[in-house]
């Protein structure tokens, strides 16, 4: 189940009084202006940034719009015509909002990479979202650090009534003959590996930072038996998994875990289901190749907004439709801040040292 909200959602939370996040208030973008044009061409004689982070829609990017301000707005040729400005700071931070679902995503990174406003070639790259997380793994407000990038939706799937009585579900690998079978690489694009030395370094900057919490979320946690289901949200590693379609269930979850084994040979460890991250990364992939961007400069951050999952007596149907109400979405968005931001901060603030890579700890 992806879980992250189209624009819709914003009103309807509001309407269920989950305020007390400012990134709810709006989200609008400032206005205009062309900073760090460069008539180059080139790609690097453009503003130069420490960190850029990626957004996917409005609210993931305002939580950091109202904390790190002020901005220049840069209106950028080729991004979304939702969001088509990109925001910096004067500490060289910057966050863009690519729209939802790897389609936007992609176009979007590669918009942003290939433009002539920015030199990203040192930059930091965040990518900071919420998404739908597994109970085993994590909680409603769990910020999550990811070393591996899974494509859920490379599959070839048949209708779980019509299945063949021994597989656990109706997905197996695209060319093979059977749910076990690990699938050829013949897109490339199935899983990837992100630089461990970054993930490990962002995860013990963040570890101890305390969550945003909601009563609605304590609620909805305390309906599951297990941890750390119905304990309090902290900063964790584990790995997420990328895909269009929405889903909801045990067998489709069990599918996620088994699916994220066998494409990283049992060393990725799901926990997060959301839309893009695997379309972001090639897109950078494909301007690193080019040399605008540094791709061991990325990493990833997804927050649980809502279970994938539900917990012993409700059905999958419920827990699908009613994702709103399990409260995670409110705490999920001010934890990427929360735990993100230190992260932003030690690069910024040793940028001397960083900028020559990930500083060993």
């Amino acid at each position: 189940m992806k879980k992250t909200l189209r624009k819709t959602v914003c009103a309807s939370v509001l309407a269920a009084g989950l305020t007390s996040v400012s990134v709810l208030t709006g989200c609008a973008f400032a206005q205009d202006d062309d900073h760090g044009f460069d008539r180059h061409g080139d790609g690097h004689g453009g503003r130069q940034v420490k960190v850029m982070i990626i957004s996917m829609f409005g609210p993931e990017g305002q939580v950091w719009l109202d904390n790190l301000g002020p901005w220049d707005a840069v209106k950028v040729p080729g991004l979304s015509p939702d969001y088509p400005e990109v925001h910096c700071n004067r500490n060289d931070v910057c966050v863009m909002t690519t729209g939802m679902g790897h389609t936007n995503a992609a176009a979007s990174i590669m918009a942003l990479t290939f433009s002539d406003r920015f030199d990203l070639r040192k930059t930091y790259f965040l990518i900071a979202g919420i998404a739908g997380i597994d109970p085993a793994r994590g909680t409603l407000g769990s910020a999550a650090w990811a070393k591996y990038l899974v494509d859920f939706g490379i599959q070839w799937e048949l209708d779980a009534r019509e299945k063949p009585a021994d597989w656990p579900s109706g997905f197996i690998g695209t060319n093979t003959k059977g749910p076990t079978e690990k699938p050829p690489p013949d897109y490339r694009t199935e899983a990837y590996a992100l630089n461990a030395s970054l993930a490990d370094a962002a995860y013990a900057i963040s570890r101890n930072v305390t969550l945003s919490d909601s009563d609605d979320a304590k609620v909805a946690r305390a309906k599951f038996s297990y941890a750390p289901a119905n304990q309090p949200p902290k900063v964790i590693q584990c790995d997420t998994l990328a895909g269009d379609t929405w889903w909801s269930g045990k067998y489709i979850g069990e599918r996620a875990r088994y699916w994220t084994r066998l494409l990283t040979d049992g060393k990725g460890i799901y926990c997060t289901t959301q839309q893009e991250d695997n379309a972001t990364y090639e897109a950078l992939k494909r301007a690193a190749s080019t040399n605008r961007v540094d791709l061991s400069r990325l990493a990833v951050l997804r927050a649980g907004s809502d279970f994938d999952r539900p917990y012993h007596g409700q059905t999958a149907s419920d827990n699908l439709l009613n994702y709103a109400a399990q409260g995670g979405f409110a705490p999920a968005i001010q934890n990427l801040y929360l735990t993100g931001n230190p992260f932003v901060q030690e690069i910024v603030t040793h940028w001397g040292a960083w900028s020559k890579g990930v500083p060993q700890r």
